[in-house]
């Protein structure tokens, strides 16, 4: 982080945590409020059974759409830290927000296990002491061993041996200076693209394809997707087009509750998935949407049918609007490391691919794969997700990712 000083530090973040505090107090106490005011509404309606009968059910329609929202914990090191993280971006301390510091925290805390993989060991071997060539072949073990990739470990290792044969670098200095290799490394995708930060872009329709096989939780991140576009202010359809798939249809329905989020669908057995896509886009046309979010097939019975079957969806979407903004997004579960490497190399072959969505990260000790994704692949990540709720899933930041994989102990 910019700031080096500790006690400055944790006084910016208290300061932070203070507003934070006060702004919650003040929040809580308008929702008491207006409690209140609910409480004596439904007093005076208590003698009219039939509107009564009408307030439950629709209270208890309600209670499965609820989000919690995040609340603030104690003034601790995960709070401290992620309010630096903002701080090192730009954030003034009456910017920050609840939800950014609650993210920040989950994303640390999910790369938990990566960053005991090595950063952890790799400080407890150093100690105070410079780095030696020695160091850095522990180093490269260590991160071969969190899936970072054999391409981009070779790249960071070089990177070092040329800056020890320049210098002395102790522990911090080294440290600091993998950071900077591994956010290169990540950033170079992102930057070839030509497109920072994904988002859809008004005035079109925008169609976001995504791919990848049965169990990386691609219809569960197309849930998320689709309640941060609506939460976003971005007119959203879904399109469930993983036909071949039963409990698919009827997951992405409880989603689009969840994130009031319509899904265009078909509930014909081995429907054609291209025609749900012709259905959706008609749909998104006719209501003027932002954003069709389509899942896809994750397995077929061959390889080849897969991506015939992905090779007519976007036929169909050329046909019926060949203006629109198309995004094939790759989803990888963390957790498999190698294999989702192979995953990527297998879809970028043939499937047209122009980002890839990270989850899972929480708990697995393979948070490295995202490098050699952005490496070997060349594919920039867009999204990542660090938990299971529906808000655990945010736009993709190399400097937050950065910081959090390699955050001292």
């Amino acid at each position: 982080m910019t700031n080096t000083d500790p006690n400055n530090s944790r006084e910016w973040a208290a300061q932070a945590y203070a507003l934070l505090k006060k702004r919650q107090e003040d929040q809580k106490q308008e929702l008491e409020r207006q409690e209140d005011q609910k409480q004596e509404l439904e007093r005076q309606e208590d003698q009219k059974q039939e509107l009564i009968d009408i307030t439950r059910k629709k209270n208890i329609s309600g209670e499965s759409k609820t989000i919690p929202e995040p609340k603030l914990g104690e003034f601790d090191d995960n709070f401290t830290w992620s309010a630096m993280v903002l701080a090192a971006q730009g954030k003034q301390i009456n910017q920050i927000s609840i939800d950014e510091i609650d993210w920040l925290t989950k994303l640390r805390r999910g790369l938990e296990e990566t960053r005991k993989g090595f950063v952890t060991e790799l400080l407890d071997k150093l100690g105070d002491d410079p780095l030696t060539p020695e160091s850095l072949d522990d180093l490269e073990t260590l991160l071969i061993r969190a899936d970072v990739g054999i391409d981009s470990t070779d790249k960071v290792i070089n990177s070092l041996r040329t800056k020890l044969n320049e210098e002395v670098v102790g522990a911090e200095a080294g440290i600091k200076f993998l950071k900077k290799e591994l956010k290169l490394i990540i950033d170079k995708p992102i930057k070839n693209s030509g497109t920072e930060l994904l988002v859809p872009q008004k005035g079109k329709l925008n169609v976001w394809l995504l791919v990848g096989v049965n169990g990386v939780g691609k219809t569960t991140t197309l849930g998320k997707l689709a309640f941060l576009s609506s939460k976003s202010n971005y007119t959203t359809l879904i399109a469930a087009a993983d036909t071949f798939r039963a409990a698919a249809v009827e997951q992405l329905k409880v989603w689009g509750e969840r994130s009031n989020v319509d899904v265009i669908s078909n509930q014909s057995k081995n429907a054609d998935p291209a025609a749900v896509v012709f259905d959706a886009i008609n749909s998104a046309k006719k209501r003027n949407a932002d954003l069709l979010l389509v899942d896809t097939a994750g397995r077929l019975q061959t390889k080849n049918n897969l991506m015939d079957e992905l090779a007519k969806i976007k036929k169909i979407i050329d046909k019926k609007v060949p203006d629109a903004i198309v995004e094939s997004l790759l989803v990888l579960d963390a957790s498999q490391g190698q294999n989702g490497l192979k995953q990527a190399k297998s879809f970028a072959k043939s499937a047209d691919l122009s980002g890839a969505i990270i989850t899972k990260l929480d708990g697995t000790s393979r948070g490295g794969v995202s490098l050699a994704v952005s490496e070997e692949v060349n594919l920039p990540i867009r999204f990542i997700g660090a938990g299971e709720g529906i808000k655990d899933l945010r736009p993709f930041n190399s400097y937050e990712f950065v910081e959090a994989l390699l955050a001292d102990k």
